[in-house]
């Protein structure tokens, strides 16, 4: 169905890779409008419970594809007021289709291999977990292309790791490797081999597609919300969140299967 992506379905669990191999998976234009596409349809599709983003071949995702950037000009009307106005929808536009990740309302778990570059952080910092290999690097590349990050990295990387981390990695454009990745907090845990890393992450998936799903949903809704806003709104959101919520049948399964030991089975 996709031109640059593989989508599979298995156990409640989506698995979308980014499938431009020999482009490292650099997304240009049409990818990053696939991409919009497909988590905003996983977002209603009720077959689906969590997804797992990865990618094929030997690297993640080496960011945007530079022809998006040499294509700029394209915007050039002849009128520098209309021209800023174009660019500037189309920066909303790319900002758009990584926030749609985040929009969508099952959890998003990154399995990252090898390169993670540029764009691909500002990808992975709008997932719920990341997970990654042993020799995965990430670097904020954009400053070494002449340009401010400008798609989400230094928007939401500051509520995941310690902004002086941040700011060394965006000044600076080093590599992050996995061990220290783990460290700092960008990732959950890393793994010796893809391989590994595809197995153990997708059994947290189907751990979490287990659960019941109205109250993954909600618990996602939650945490971006107290990601945005103060500790005393993000409680009063909360009450009324519950307020609605827990009268829903998915409380007596749960409670059923607490007293008589046996697995919950829930509506998607």
């Amino acid at each position: 169905m996709y031109k640059s992506f593989k989508v599979t379905i298995k156990n409640k669990v989506a698995t979308v890779s980014f499938n431009r191999p020999e482009k490292s998976n650099a997304l240009h234009l049409e990818a990053w409008n696939e991409m919009k596409t497909i988590f905003e349809a996983l977002h209603d599709n009720s077959e689906v419970r969590v997804v797992i983003l990865a990618g094929e071949g030997k690297n993640f995702c080496a960011g945007i594809d530079l022809s998006v950037l040499m294509n700029i000009q394209q915007f050039d009307s002849g009128c520098p007021a209309r021209s800023r106005e174009k660019l500037r929808h189309f920066i909303l536009h790319l900002q758009d289709c990584i926030t749609a990740i985040e929009r969508c309302r099952k959890p998003v778990l990154a399995a990252i291999h090898k390169a993670c570059i540029g764009g691909a952080v500002d990808i992975i910092t709008a997932c719920d977990m990341r997970y990654c290999t042993d020799d995965a690097y990430f670097t904020i590349r954009e400053v070494d292309l002449g340009l401010v990050a400008d798609i989400g990295t230094l928007q939401r990387l500051p509520t995941i790791v310690n902004p002086g981390l941040v700011a060394e990695m965006a000044y600076t454009g080093r590599n992050v490797y996995g061990e220290e990745a783990a460290k700092i907090g960008l990732v959950n845990r890393t793994y010796a081999t893809r391989d590994i890393l595809l197995t153990e992450v997708t059994k947290i998936a189907e751990t979490i597609a287990e659960k019941s799903p109205i109250v993954i949903r909600g618990t996602k809704e939650i945490l971006l919300h107290k990601r945005d806003h103060s500790v005393s709104e993000s409680l009063e959101y909360v009450a009324t969140w519950n307020a609605g919520m827990l009268f829903s049948n998915d409380i007596q399964e749960a409670l059923k299967a607490y007293v008589t030991k046996e697995k919950p089975t829930f509506e998607d």
